[in-house]
C-alpha cells in the first residue's frame, strides 16, 4: 500500500525574498572566497549564510493541511502558535461589545500562513496602521498595524479574526475579500515574521483550548459555537 505524502512547499509571499537572499548570500560567499586568503573565515561565512537562509526558507514554508473533520459550529485556530489570551474583553472596532477574545502568537519558528477560523461569508476586512510592538502584549491588538477581517458564519454568527504586527513583523497580506464566502481550508492571509492572531467570540461560546496550549492553524479547534450562541446573536443579546 503506498502512503499518501503531505506536500511541503514555499509560500508565495516569501519566494522573491528567498531568490534575492540567495543571490545576495552567493555573491558574498564567492567574493569571501576568492578575496579572503583565510579558508576558515570562509567556512564560517557559508555557515551562516546557509543556516540564515535555511532560517527563513522554515519561515516560509506552507503545508498541506485539510481540516480532518465537519467544521460546521467549531472555530479552527487560524495560526499556528501558542495562546497568549482567553478572556472576555470590550470589542471597540466593529461590535463594540463584549467578546471572548482567543489570541494566538506566532514565533519566528512558526508557520505565518493564516486560515479562516470558520466557514461562511466574509462581511467586513479593513487594514489599520500602527506600531511595531511586541505582539504578545495585550495593547498590540489596538496599537500595533493590524487588519481586522469579520465572518458571517452559515448559522448567521459573526465571528472576528485579527491580523496583528509584531516587533519584527512589517507586511500584513489579507486576501479576505467582502462578500466573498470562506472555509477554513483556506487561507486568510500572511504575516511576515512575529506576529499575532486574535479571534472574537460571542459571549457564551464554547471554549476548547487554554492558555499556553500549542495550537495548529487549520488543524486545532479553539471553539464550538453552541446553540445559545446563534440564539444570543439573533437575539442581539
Amino acid at each position: 500500500m503506498r502512503r499518501r505524502v503531505k506536500k511541503m512547499k514555499v509560500h508565495q509571499e516569501g519566494t522573491g525574498l528567498l531568490l534575492s537572499t540567495f543571490t545576495i548570500m552567493f555573491i558574498v560567499n564567492l567574493i569571501v572566497y576568492y578575496t579572503v586568503s583565510c579558508k576558515i573565515c570562509f567556512y564560517v561565512t557559508l555557515a551562516v549564510s546557509a543556516a540564515l537562509f535555511f532560517i527563513l526558507l522554515n519561515f516560509f514554508r506552507i503545508p498541506f493541511r485539510r481540516f480532518p473533520f465537519d467544521s460546521e459550529g467549531l472555530v479552527i485556530a487560524p495560526a499556528d502558535g501558542t495562546i497568549v489570551a482567553v478572556e472576555e474583553v470590550e470589542e471597540c472596532e466593529f461590535f463594540h461589545d463584549r467578546r471572548i477574545q482567543v489570541s494566538v502568537f506566532m514565533s519566528i519558528f512558526n508557520v505565518h500562513a493564516n486560515w479562516f477560523p470558520v466557514n461562511g461569508t466574509v462581511k467586513y476586512v479593513k487594514h489599520h496602521d500602527g506600531r511595531f510592538k511586541a505582539a504578545y502584549l495585550p495593547k498590540s491588538s489596538l496599537e500595533n498595524e493590524r487588519s481586522t477581517v469579520v465572518i458571517t458564519t452559515n448559522y448567521g454568527v459573526d465571528v472576528l479574526a485579527r491580523q496583528i504586527a509584531g516587533a519584527m513583523a512589517r507586511r500584513i497580506v489579507t486576501y479576505a475579500k467582502v462578500g466573498e464566502s470562506c472555509d477554513v481550508n483556506e487561507q486568510m492571509g500572511f504575516i511576515k515574521f512575529g506576529s499575532r492572531v486574535d479571534v472574537f467570540l460571542p459571549l457564551g461560546t464554547e471554549i476548547l483550548v487554554e492558555m499556553d496550549q500549542k495550537v495548529t492553524a487549520n488543524q486545532t479547534p479553539i471553539a464550538r459555537l453552541g446553540k445559545i450562541t446563534f440564539i444570543q446573536e439573533e437575539l442581539k443579546i
